[in-house]
């Protein structure tokens, strides 16, 4: 169930099939063991707590959501316009913004917490970040291309090779596999089974490895599978 502490605790009203969301930051790799000693690699994420900053409607928006911020940011840090979005929550400024659709929008309120407490182990979610960047890299390291041989002479080892004909249709078809940039994009990781969750540190450990490096901001919600 979905807890929410700003002065009121609604744990009874909610909807059981309602939409989980929360944001995190990827904390890192470790393992757990099971009672019966099998090993289970999870990455450990801290979720939350998360505040809600904006409520979205159907009537003025066209849709129902809210919009939940993360991690406190310093109000000298925040220009005015943005203090002024996130003042009505009187929770302060956030570092992280992001939105939510939310089955139960209707039932939260601008200032209501959310936490790893709405999870439960065993449930299973869809884990939303950005992969690491590795820079500019050829067709072998970003396509899998095999490549020429190695020996003395071939004359022919990492190269991409033709990339297309010469009189017809004299050009180079879009989202040919070419050498460019690898990494650093949106990526989601879907289905993933949440081991175990720490209501304490507000951490979620989730079986196996999630997008980005250390500290990267993730999105942790429902799974649509």
């Amino acid at each position: 169930m979905l807890r929410l502490n700003c002065n009121q605790t609604f744990l009874s009203g909610l909807e059981e099939d309602m939409m989980k969301g929360i944001i995190g930051k990827k904390i890192g790799m470790t393992r757990l063991f099971t009672e019966d000693g099998a090993l289970i690699p999870v990455t450990v994420v801290k979720a939350g707590p998360c505040t809600i900053v904006q409520k979205k409607t159907v009537e003025n928006d066209g849709y129902s959501a809210v919009q939940i911020g993360f991690e406190q940011l310093a109000s000298s840090s925040a220009t005015k316009p943005y203090s002024g979005h996130c003042i009505k929550s009187g929770k302060g400024t956030f570092k992280v913004l992001r939105e939510f659709k939310l089955k139960n929008a209707s039932q939260l309120s601008v200032g209501d917490t959310l936490d790893v407490n709405q999870f439960e182990v065993g449930d299973f979610v869809d884990v939303t970040g950005t992969s690491i960047g590795k820079g500019f890299q050829g067709v072998i390291k970003r396509w899998n291309f095999k490549g020429g041989r190695a020996s003395h002479g071939s004359r022919f080892h990492r190269a991409p090779g033709s990339i297309g004909a010469s009189a017809t249709p004299s050009h180079v078809f879009k989202n040919k596999k070419m050498p460019g940039q690898l990494g650093n994009e949106r990526v989601t990781i879907q289905r993933l089974q949440v081991v175990r969750i720490d209501t304490a540190d507000n951490l979620l450990m989730i079986k196996g490895a999630i997008p980005g490096h250390k500290n990267n901001v993730v999105l942790i919600k429902q799974s649509i599978k």
